[in-house]
C-alpha cells in the first residue's frame, strides 16, 4: 500500500486564530483601532481577521504573504494598509473598494506593472502610496485620478522613464524615484523631484536588514557632502529643521 504524498505546494507558515488577532488590537494615539499582525510568519491571509472588518489600521508587512483575497474589501473603514516586505506578486483588483483608504504600503514586495491593477484608480482618498523596493517598469494610467495623493515611494524598482500620469497629481508633495535605471538626459526632471525625497528619515528598529544597509550607505554618502558644505552653508541651511522634524512623522512609510 503507496501512502499518498503530501502536497508540496501547500503554503507553510503560522496560523492565526481569533483568539490571537483580538491579541493583536491595538488603539493608535488618535483613537483609531488597529491590528498589528506584523512579522508573524503568516504565509496565507487569515480568514478570521474577517470578523474583526471594522478596525481602521491594518499590518500585515513582514510576512510570508503571496497573496491577499478579494475578500480584503470587507475592511470597508479602513484607512491604513500596510503590507510592505510580504512575496506579494499581485494586488486585488478588490483593494479599489477601500474608498477611505488614505495609506497603502506595498514597498519590498515582488510586484510588477501587471500586478498593479487599474482599480488602484478608485482609490480617491489615498494620501501614500508606497511602491518601493519591488519590479515596476510604469504604472497604471489610472493612478492620475488620485487627486488626493501627497506621497509616492517609487524607488529601487525598474523605471526607465517618470509615468506621465505622475504629472496630472496636484497634490502630489514627495516623490522618490531613486535607484531606478532612468537614463540620465532626463536627470533635470528627476532631480527636480528626488531633493524632496533625501528629506526622509527612517528609524533603524523598523528596517529589514537590507533596507537598514541600504539607508546606512546611503546617509554615509550624505553625511560626507553636508560635511565639506557645513561650515559655509550652516545658516543658509538652519530652515531644514522644520522640513526634517515633519518627515519624522511619516517616516514608517518609506521602511
Amino acid at each position: 500500500m503507496v501512502k499518498g504524498k503530501k502536497k508540496s505546494n501547500e503554503p507553510s507558515g503560522r496560523k492565526i486564530t481569533l483568539k490571537m488577532a483580538k491579541n493583536a488590537l491595538k488603539v493608535t494615539v488618535d483613537g483609531k483601532r488597529r491590528l498589528d499582525l506584523s512579522n508573524m510568519a503568516i504565509a496565507t491571509f487569515p480568514k478570521c481577521i474577517l470578523k474583526l472588518c471594522d478596525v481602521e489600521e491594518l499590518d500585515l508587512s513582514r510576512n510570508l504573504l503571496k497573496k491577499i483575497p478579494d475578500t480584503i474589501d470587507k475592511f470597508v473603514n479602513l484607512r491604513s494598509l500596510d503590507l510592505h516586505s510580504n512575496h506579494l506578486e499581485q494586488v486585488p483588483a478588490a483593494i479599489g473598494r477601500l474608498h477611505n483608504l488614505y495609506s497603502l504600503n506595498l514597498c519590498n514586495n515582488h510586484l510588477t506593472s501587471a500586478g498593479l491593477p487599474h482599480e488602484l484608480g478608485l482609490l480617491r482618498n489615498l494620501r501614500v502610496l508606497n511602491l518601493g523596493m519591488n519590479h515596476i517598469e510604469t504604472l497604471p494610467p489610472p493612478v492620475a485620478a488620485l487627486k488626493e495623493l501627497q506621497e509616492l515611494g517609487l524607488f529601487n524598482n525598474l523605471l526607465t522613464h517618470l509615468p506621465k500620469c505622475i504629472q496630472n497629481l496636484p497634490k502630489l508633495q514627495r516623490l522618490n524615484v531613486k535607484a531606478n535605471p532612468i537614463p540620465p538626459a532626463q536627470s533635470p526632471e528627476v532631480d527636480r523631484i528626488q531633493r524632496v525625497g533625501c528629506l526622509y528619515l527612517v528609524r533603524e528598529d523598523c528596517l529589514c536588514t537590507d533596507c537598514l544597509k541600504r539607508c546606512k550607505e546611503e546617509r554615509e554618502k550624505l553625511d560626507s557632502r553636508m560635511s565639506a558644505a557645513s561650515t559655509l552653508k550652516k545658516s543658509i541651511f538652519a530652515g531644514l529643521i522644520t522640513p526634517n522634524s515633519v518627515a519624522q512623522e511619516n517616516q514608517a512609510i518609506w521602511r
